[in-house]
Parts: C-alpha cells; structure tokens; sequence
C-alpha cells in the first residue's frame, strides 16, 4: 500500500518538475530528498529521461531534410553578400571624396551664423544696457541737484524695469547694491528737511497765526457781502490749487516745490499794504515731498505715525503757557497766535495731503488744545485784578474763537468759558467800584450843591436826572437839595452799565441775554458793593446828625432816579423793560436799606449824645426836703433840652436855624423826637432804679420831678410838627405816674385800683414801686436812728412797712 502511494507521489513531483520554471523547482526536489525513496525517484527520473530523448531523436530525425537545405541556401547567400560589401564600400569612398568641398563651406557657413548671432546677441544687450547707463547718469544728476523725489521715481524705473532686462552684468550688481543705500540716503534727506520743517514751523507759528488772525479780524471789518464769501478768500490759498499741487506730485512730478523753504519772507510781510494769507507764509514743499518718498518706498504709514508724534509733541509745548502771561496782553495775544498757528498749519496740511492727517487727528488735537487752553486761562486770568486788562483778554479771545471757527473748528467751550470770565470780571468791576464809591463818598461833603449860575445848574441836571419844578422856579443862586455824592454816584452807575456792556459784545448773546446779564450785575452792584459803602459812610465815627440827614436826602433822590436807569439800561440793550422774564432792578431797595440805617444811626447818635449829657446828671439821692415850686431844673438837662431844640429846628428846616439846608422826612423826624423823649425817660428811670443807689429821699424825688417837668415842657412845645395832641407826652407816662405816686403819696389810690383799666396809674408796675419804696424805707431808717422815740417818723416808718407788705402781696396775687 505504501509503495503505491509513493509511486504516486513521484509521479506528481515528475510532473511539477516538467511543468513548473527551473526557478521554482528546489522546494520540489526538497521534497524527494525529505522522502526516503529517493533511490526509486531517481530510477523513475532516468526512466522519464530516457522517454524524452527518445522523442527528441524521433523529432531531429523527422526535421533534419529542413535544416540541411537551409545550410545548403545560407552558403549561397555568403556570395553574394561579399558582392554587395565591396560594391557599398566603394559607393562610400567616392561619397567621401565629393563631400569634402561641402563640408568645408558648412562650416564657413556655420562660422558665420555664429558670428551673426553674436552681433544680434551684443546688440540686444548693448539696447537694454545704454537705458541703464543713462538712466542711472540721470539719477546721479538728480542726486547732486537734490531733486530726491524724481530721483527715487527714476530709481524706482531702474530697479524694476532696467536692471533686470539688462542681465547680471558686474556694473548691474554694483548699480543694485548701490539701490537700496541710494534710497536710505533719500529717505535720509527727506527726513531731514522735514525735522527743518517742523522746526521752522515751531518757531515761526505765531507769526502765522498773527497773520491768520488779522486776515480774521479784516474779515469781520468787512461789509455783509463779502463776509458771506467762501473761507478760501481769507487768505487761504485755493483747495483747488494745492490739490493740483498734490496731484501732480503724485503721478511722478515733483511735488510743490523742491527748494527748502520752510517760511516765506515773514519778516517783510507787514511791509505789504494787502495782507497775505497764514499758508501764503509756509512752503509745505518739504512735507509733500516727504510724503511722496514715504509714499514710494512702502513707508508711508511710518512717516504718518513720525508726523503726527512730532505735532502731538509741539502742540502741547505751543499749549504751555509762560508762568507770567497773566501780567500783560502781549503775552496772552502771543499765546494765542502760536496757537492758532498751529491749527492752521494742521487745516492746510489736512487739507492738502490724502490722509497725512485725517479730521480725527485734528479734532482729537483740538480737544487736547481746547481742554489745556481752557485750564491756563482760568488759571491766568485768576490773577488779575485789572478790568481793562479782562475786557482786552475777551475781546483776544472772541478773535481767537472766530479765527478758529473759519478754519472749521468748532468754538462753543470758549465762549463758555468767556460767559464764566463774566463772572470773575464783574468782580473785579464790584472791587474797582468800590474803591470809586468809598473815594467819592470820603471827598463828599453832605451839603447841597450851591449852583449859582445856569450852565451850572445844567451841567448837575445833565448829570443826574433832577425833576422839580418848584427848583427850577427859584432864582440863582440856589442849592440843589442833595451833595455831589448824588451826581457822581449815578454817573459811576451809568459807567459800571457800559462797562458791563462792553464785556457783552461778539459773544454771540441775544438782546435779552446781554440784558439780563447787565441787570443782574447792576443788582449786585447796588445790593452788595454800593450797600457797603454807603453802611460804611453812615457807620463812620466822625459823621455827625446833619451828615446823616444828608444822607439820607441822596438816597432819595438815588432812590427816586432808579426807573431812570431802567430805561438807560433799556435804550442800551433794546429790550422794553415790561418783557416777559426780563430781571428787575431789585438793587434799589439798597436806598431804603442806606436810608433805615442812616435813620438808626441818627437815633442811635441822638441818644448817644443824650446819654453824654446824662452822664453829667448829679443828683444828690439824700437831698432834704419836700421839694416845691421853688426848684429849678438841672443844669445837664437844662443843657439837654436845649440841644434837643436846636437839632430838631435843624432837622425840620425851622426858620432862623444855621443849617437851612438839612431837611429830615416828617416821619424821620417824628421818629427821631419821639426816640429821644423815650431815651430820656428810659435814662431817668434807670437812674432812679439804679441798684447802686440804695437809698432815694423824698427831696430828690422832687427835683426828679422838677426835671421831668422840664421834659415835658419840652415835649408840650411841640420841636417836631405832626404829633396828634400830647402824643409826645407819652413818652414820659411811666415816669410821670411813679413820681406823683411818690410825691403825692397816693398809695390808697394805687392799692384800690390796680388792676383796673381806669387805674390813675396804670403804668406803675409794683415792682418798681416795691423797689424805688424799699430804697425810701432805707432813707428812713437811716434818718430816724436817733430819732426814732418821735411818733412821726414812728408812724411813717410803719406805714412805709404797711406799703412795702401790701405791695408784696399784690405781686404774689398777680403771680399766682
């Protein structure tokens, strides 16, 4: 069984071995020699061989009549293929021998297409080499001229258009090394002259703002007509024109101008009638030049960015304001024109370059300026205490402010700031004021003006507006009823209203505005500036009782003029007092305020000098006696009374008198009687109450009452006219009532009828009673100590302790 299947397996292996590549056939033979027949493999390989050959010699022997006719064939071919040898290699001699000739002219001809494309090659490069050349002899001549921007626009061709078509040529190399340092020496020399530029500029800006501001204020000189003219006309040179100017530069030309200016002949401009316009003074050659370079090389963002910190740097030194501008004009107006100058180099530059600047960077520099601007002049103009100087600075600023709004910037803030300098200027106009009216009413002499002839006469009433037609009746000379404080007073208010009305104009303000602002000043004037003066004249300690009176008569008249300057201050600003909202002239209650304290202080001096003679009242309070008709008045009183009389003829203008012209109001007058009578009584009163006076007799009662009776003499003759019967009498009621009670000894009237409305005496207060009636029972005791075993004095003395008692317990019951 085994044998078979070996036998099997050689035979598939045989097979493999015939029919698969001799490449492949290892593995198969591997696996005869793994086997253990391989003896009998190869017995049946031999046998397999022996197979094919057979077959092979069967085949060779049926071809083999074939092949030897082919050999006997290929032996004739030999033959005739040495025929055609021989035949060839002779047809190639001769071809040999005639092509010689022509090989020689092609090569001639070969030379000659060499030589010619030589030619054609040199000129070629000879035509794109000459461009270079003479355009970079062009460019060394631009160089030494100094004309940079044509020359980086002729390097620019070079660069890109010449050199590359030229070739790489040694002297191309160098032209091409040299390119890059030939643009940083432009770039170099542009920024050069740009820094001259704005050095220049920072030197010379306030000539051209000078120049910008007298074109502004020639502007405003103008007729309606040509103020309505385009901003281009004030000196500015025409948009149109310099964007032709920057145009032209920048398709190649030279831009502007390519000489190094900077500023113009500014010092031979004032010589020119006509004046020129603030660009006219600039060449802004050098910025546009500086511009287009940037603009080529690729760097235009950094020329931007170097221009705008520049500016930025010297607007806020041009905004720095010198540490003394405040003391002068001049240091103001030059401020200002550096400013301006500024700004109207930043509108032309704005203007006449694509995006140097944009308006962005314009208003965020004017902010920056208006802002710094804003705080020095509050600051500055804190320190000045001179009203012209403020009214010079307004007007400054208004033209500075329309300078800067024609070139578009807006100017709102500055007037602001002038509404509130307003306020810092009315009070300086308060303080010069008031020295004017303390020097007015320190030079017055509160007596009438003495007028003697009628020039006089109307060059007061032109002064002050006087209306009375019983003055104008009366021949000369005359006095007018009040002094030269009057007059001079409302001049000074007249001249405060224009000085107010000064600061008012070109700021813009409506007729009402201007109005209302002037009102109020004048308000604040009288309320607060004249009412100090005037409480000042009257508190004065020399002025004396006919001073007061006179003043008393101005502030009348001052009083009564006021709807005068109403109307004054209504012609000025042509509004109609009666307008809705309009403010009123409250200040002139500063008259009656002047005129009531005048009144208090002619009260107060008037006491003042009754107390002086009170002082000089000795009385002897342990006088003897029981007094009688035989007892005479006071001396100090006496002395009293008789300058109560005078005063009060002097005060109502009473015939005979030294002083006709101080007349008092009657009401003034009554007052003033009346507060001296009361005084008087009051005074005496007190004397008698005195605490220091402990002991009081019956004798000094007496001439007590004698001097009260002198009072009341004085007050029955009536010094002042419209007192209503024995008004005046009233003031002595309480005095008069607490003498006769003492002197009568009417207690039993006293005690039975207190209380009661038809009392006899009805001002007698039980305290006074109790304590002028315990100095008494002192008197009494002191008197009777060695006389007190006599009846009468006992009886007295018991009857006083009787009165003392019951008064006691009337106080008690009253109080309860």
């Amino acid at each position: 069984m085994a044998s078979v299947e070996t036998a099997a397996e050689h035979e598939r292996i045989l097979r493999e071995i015939e029919s698969t590549d001799t490449n492949c056939i290892g593995p198969t033979l591997r696996s005869v020699y793994d086997g253990r027949e391989h003896g009998l493999f190869m017995e049946k390989l031999d046998v397999r061989i022996r197979n094919h050959d057979r077959e092979i010699e069967k085949m060779c022997n049926h071809h083999f009549q074939g092949f030897v006719d082919s050999i006997t064939e290929l032996l004739k071919v030999r033959g005739e293929a040495q025929k055609l040898k021989s035949q060839v290699t002779e047809t190639n001699r001769r071809l040999q021998d005639d092509g010689k000739e022509l090989m020689g002219s092609m090569e001639e001809l070969q030379l000659c297409r060499v030589q010619q494309r030589n030619i054609a090659t040199t000129i070629d490069k000879l035509t794109h080499c000459l461009p270079v050349l003479e355009m970079y002899s062009r460019l060394q001549e631009q160089m030494r001229a100094k004309r940079y921007y044509p020359a980086l626009r002729t390097l620019e061709q070079l660069e890109h258009t010449c050199l590359p078509r030229a070739g790489q040529y040694r002297f191309c190399s160098i032209m091409a090394e040299n390119i890059p340092k030939l643009r940083t020496q432009i770039r170099d020399t542009a920024m050069t002259q740009l820094r001259d530029f704005l050095e220049s500029i920072r030197k010379h800006s306030d000539k051209i703002g000078e120049t910008a501001i007298k074109q502004a204020q020639l502007q405003r000189s103008l007729d309606s007509s040509v103020s309505t003219q385009p901003r281009a006309l004030i000196g500015r040179r025409s948009r149109k024109e310099a964007a032709a100017t920057t145009d032209g530069g920048g398709h190649g030309g030279s831009p502007v101008s390519e000489q190094d200016s900077g500023i113009l002949d500014v010092e031979d401009e004032e010589e020119d009638d006509e004046v020129p316009g603030a660009q006219d003074l600039v060449d802004f050659s050098p910025v546009y030049r500086c511009l287009h370079i940037y603009t080529v090389l690729g760097l235009r963002d950094v020329f931007e960015n170097y221009y705008r910190k520049q500016r930025r740097k010297q607007a806020r030194l041009v905004l720095q304001p010198h540490s003394n501008m405040h003391e002068t004009l001049e240091g103001y107006r030059q401020y200002f024109n550096q400013i301006v100058g500024f700004f109207v180099v930043e509108d032309h530059v704005l203007h006449t370059t694509q995006g140097l600047v944009n308006r962005a960077y314009v208003e965020e520099l004017w902010e920056l300026a208006l802002s710094k601007l804003i705080a020095a002049l509050r600051t500055h103009s804190s320190y000045c205490d001179n009203p012209d100087l403020v009214l010079d600075l307004k007007n400054l600023i208004v033209l500075f402010a329309d300078t800067l709004q024609g070139y578009g910037f807006p100017v709102s803030q500055l007037f602001d700031m002038l509404l509130e300098m307003r306020e810092q200027y009315g009070e300086i106009l308060l303080k010069k004021w008031n020295v004017t009216f303390r020097q007015v009413l320190d030079q017055d002499n509160f007596s009438p003006i003495p007028v003697s002839t009628e020039q006089e006469y109307k060059h007061y009433t032109s002064q002050f507006p006087l209306q009375d037609p019983e003055l104008d009746k009366l021949p000369f000379p005359k006095k007018l009823p009040f002094s030269e404080f009057v007059p001079k007073v409302y001049c000074q208010l007249k001249e405060f209203i224009y000085a107010c009305l000064k600061y008012s104009e070109d700021l813009h303000l409506s007729s009402t505005e201007v109005d209302d602002m002037i009102r109020k000043s004048t308000n604040v004037l009288l309320t607060r500036t004249l009412s100090h003066c005037l409480h000042y004249a009257i508190k004065k300690k020399n002025v004396g009782l006919a001073e007061l009176v006179q003043v008393i008569i101005n502030t009348t008249h001052l009083e009564q003029c006021c709807h005068f300057l109403e109307e004054f201050i209504s012609n000025i600003t042509n509004v109609p007092p009666d307008t809705a909202n309009a403010t009123k002239l409250y200040g002139t209650s500063t008259f009656k305020d002047a005129r009531h304290a005048a009144e208090e202080e002619i009260y107060t001096n008037l006491n003042a000098k009754i107390d002086q003679f009170l002082q000089l009242a000795d009385y002897d309070w342990m006088a003897a006696g029981q007094g009688g008709g035989t007892l005479e008045a006071s001396d100090y009183l006496v002395d009293l009374i008789a300058f109560l009389k005078s005063t009060f003829s002097v005060f109502t203008n009473l015939p005979g008198t030294p002083v006709e012209h101080a007349t008092l109001p009657g009401k003034v007058a009554q007052t003033a009687c009346m507060s001296a009578c009361k005084h008087i009584s009051t005074s005496l009163m007190q004397l008698l109450l005195d605490p220091e006076v402990r002991q009081i007799s019956v004798g000094a009662l007496h001439q007590l009452n004698t001097d009260v009776k002198e009072c009341e003499g004085f007050a029955r003759a009536g010094p002042v006219a419209g007192f209503q019967g024995d008004t005046l009498l009233l003031a002595f009621s309480d005095l008069r009532q607490l003498l006769e009670l003492f002197t009568q000894w009417d207690w039993t009237t006293y005690l039975a009828d207190y209380g009661k409305p038809t009392c006899k005496y009805l001002r007698v207060s039980p305290h006074t009673a109790l304590a002028l009636l315990e100095k008494m029972r002192e008197t009494s005791r002191k008197n009777n100590v060695f006389a007190q075993f006599r009846k009468t004095d006992r009886d007295r003395q018991k009857l006083i302790d009787t009165i003392i008692k019951q008064l006691r317990n009337l106080i008690a019951q009253h109080h309860a």
